[in-house]
C-alpha cells in the first residue's frame, strides 16, 4: 500500500492536471463558439450554390464545362484537414486511418501517382512517414482559416484538372454536424459529380454546442419529428432566365463554388476540432474528478488506518506496563 505521502503528491498531480483540461475545455469551448459562427455563415450560401450549379449541369442541354469532365483516373489528389495540434480525441487517428483506407483504394495508380494536399501538421506529418507525394505545406491555414489561402489551393488544383495532370481531387475531413457529433467525410472535388442527387443536410443543428445526454435526445427528437413532417421534396424547377447565357454563367461561378469548397471544408474541420477537443478535455477532467476522489478515499482510509495502529500500540504499551 502506498504511503500517506506518496498518494498526497498523486492528489497534488491530478489536480494540476485536472486545472490544466478545465482550462482548455473551456478555450476549446470559446473557439467552438466563433467556429460554430463562420460555418454557420457560410454553409447556406456554399450548399444553395452547389446545388443551383448542379442542377444546371444535370438538367440543362447547353450546359457544359471542363470541370465536370469524367475521365480515366491514372493521377488522383487527396486534400486532407486535420489539426496542428493533439490532445482532440479520436480526431487526427480518424482522418489518418480513412486517408490511408483512399490510398489502399488507389495503390493500384501506383505510390507517385497519389499526391496528398495536407491541411494540417499531423497529416503532413504522417505522409512524411509514410513517403507518401506531398503537393505543399498548407499547415498554417489549419489554425486560422484564411479565405484567401483557400482559393490559391483551389486554384492550383482546378489547373492541374484542366491541364490533366490530376485526374480526380477528393477531400476527406470531419463534417459538423453538432458539438457531440462530428461525421467523417470523404468527398469529390474534382470532376463535378453531377450524377447523384443533391443532399440538403437540413438536419444540422449548429446552435447546439451543448454536450449532454439531454442535448443529444432533444436533437435526436428534433430529427424524428422534421422527418415526419418534412413534405415531398419538389425537383428544382428548370425554368430559369439565365443572361447572358448558360456557360457564361457557369464559367463565372463554378469558381467561386470550387473556392467555397475548399474553405466550407475547412471551417468544418476546424469547428469539428475544437468541438472534439471539447469533449476530451470534457471527459479527462470528469475522470480527473472520479480519479481524486478515489485518491481522497484512499488517503482517509490510510490516513486512519495510521492513527487506529498508533493508538492499538499505545494501548497495547500501556497494558504490559
Amino acid at each position: 500500500m502506498p504511503s500517506l505521502k506518496e498518494i498526497k503528491n498523486r492528489i497534488s498531480s491530478v489536480n494540476s492536471t485536472r486545472k490544466i483540461t478545465s482550462a482548455m475545455k473551456m478555450v476549446a469551448s470559446s473557439k467552438l463558439h466563433h467556429a460554430q459562427v463562420m460555418i454557420e455563415n457560410m454553409l447556406p450560401y456554399e450548399s444553395m450554390l452547389e446545388h443551383i450549379l448542379k442542377s444546371f449541369l444535370a438538367s440543362e442541354v447547353d450546359a457544359s464545362t471542363v470541370y465536370s469532365v469524367e475521365r480515366p483516373v491514372k493521377r488522383v489528389a487527396l486534400v486532407v484537414y486535420s489539426s496542428n495540434s493533439s490532445l482532440c480525441g479520436g480526431f487526427n487517428a480518424n482522418i489518418i486511418k480513412m486517408m490511408q483506407q483512399v490510398i489502399n483504394e488507389y495503390k493500384h495508380l501506383g505510390k507517385d501517382n497519389i499526391i496528398i494536399y495536407p491541411v494540417g501538421r499531423k497529416v503532413a506529418e504522417k505522409v512524411t512517414k509514410l513517403d507518401l507525394t506531398c503537393g505543399g505545406d498548407y499547415s498554417e491555414i489549419s489554425d486560422k482559416p484564411n479565405f484567401q489561402q483557400c482559393i490559391d489551393l483551389a486554384e492550383i488544383l482546378a489547373g492541374k484538372f484542366i491541364t490533366g495532370e490530376i485526374d480526380k481531387v477528393e477531400m476527406i475531413y470531419h463534417h459538423f454536424k453538432s458539438a457531440g457529433s462530428q461525421i467523417l467525410t470523404r468527398k469529390t472535388f474534382l470532376p463535378i459529380d453531377v450524377k447523384n442527387e443533391l443532399d440538403f443536410d437540413d438536419e444540422r443543428d449548429l446552435s447546439s454546442n451543448i454536450v449532454t445526454r439531454e442535448a443529444q435526445e432533444y436533437l435526436r427528437k428534433k430529427k424524428q419529428s422534421s422527418a415526419s413532417q418534412k413534405e415531398e421534396v419538389k425537383p428544382l424547377n428548370d425554368n430559369f432566365i439565365v443572361e447572358p447565357d448558360m456557360n457564361s454563367v457557369l464559367s463565372e461561378l463554378i469558381p467561386k463554388l470550387y473556392h467555397l469548397m475548399i474553405y466550407t471544408a475547412l471551417l468544418d474541420s476546424n469547428a469539428s476540432e475544437h468541438a472534439a477537443r471539447m469533449v476530451a478535455m470534457q471527459t479527462a477532467t470528469d475522470n480527473a474528478d472520479e480519479l481524486l476522489r478515489e485518491l481522497n478515499l484512499q488517503y482517509n482510509k490510510s490516513r486512519q488506518q495510521a492513527i487506529t495502529n498508533e493508538l492499538l500500540d499505545i494501548v497495547g504499551g500501556t497494558v504490559n506496563n
